[in-house]
């Protein structure tokens, strides 16, 4: 109870306090000046849409069960079908056209290849790798194209029976970010610890 009550420098002052009268203690524990209330412990704001995201993303999924498509995950469809029209690409061209990140592309195409969706060769240089589909990638296009519109369709549909458009959402998001960027108003919001 009294733990509670004392800011985290007087927490830290009190329990070097009760340490020194223990030897055994002082060498068998680490104690940091941490806060007294775990922050992980408050809701997560983003909890809820990292959580519908996901649920959106197992539906998708189910519905490639449900044809028969196995071990194809919702995030494939984008590269698979950007491949079908481009042809052989590297992972950064690729990644690029997309809008994505290298990493977060690199380890799609890892994940795609353990499936047999696509082929990784040698790129013109050694450093780079050229990805291509295979006969398995290529026979899914057709229908990821069509489950890829569908996917539109109803997000727009969603859109028009929720009071406030998630697309709309978004975009005001990103215009406010772009106003007052998010690592300023973290900036805004951060007391740093003391010591």
């Amino acid at each position: 109870m009294l733990r509670r009550a004392l800011r985290p420098l007087q927490l830290k002052a009190w329990v070097q306090a009760q340490v020194k009268g223990c030897p055994r203690l002082s060498q068998r524990c680490y104690i940091s000046a941490v806060t007294y209330s775990d922050p992980t412990a408050l809701p997560d704001p983003w909890q809820s849409l990292h959580k519908l995201l996901a649920a959106m993303d197992a539906e998708i999924e189910q519905v490639y069960v449900e044809r028969g498509i196995k071990g194809v995950r919702p995030r494939f469809a984008y590269p698979l079908i950007r491949l079908a029209h481009t042809g052989p690409l590297t992972i950064r061209e690729l990644a690029e056209s997309l809008d994505r990140s290298h990493s977060a592309i690199s380890q799609t195409i890892a994940a795609m290849r353990k499936e047999d969706l696509v082929t990784s060769e040698p790129g013109p240089d050694a450093r780079t790798r050229r990805i291509d589909l295979t006969e398995r990638g290529r026979s899914l296009v057709p229908f990821l194209e069509a489950e890829w519109r569908a996917t539109h369709t109803t997000v727009a549909e969603l859109d028009a029976e929720i009071p406030y458009a998630l697309t709309t959402v978004v975009e005001e998001l990103r215009r406010a970010l772009e106003h007052r960027s998010m690592r300023q108003r973290i900036l805004h919001h951060l007391v740093e610890p003391q010591g």
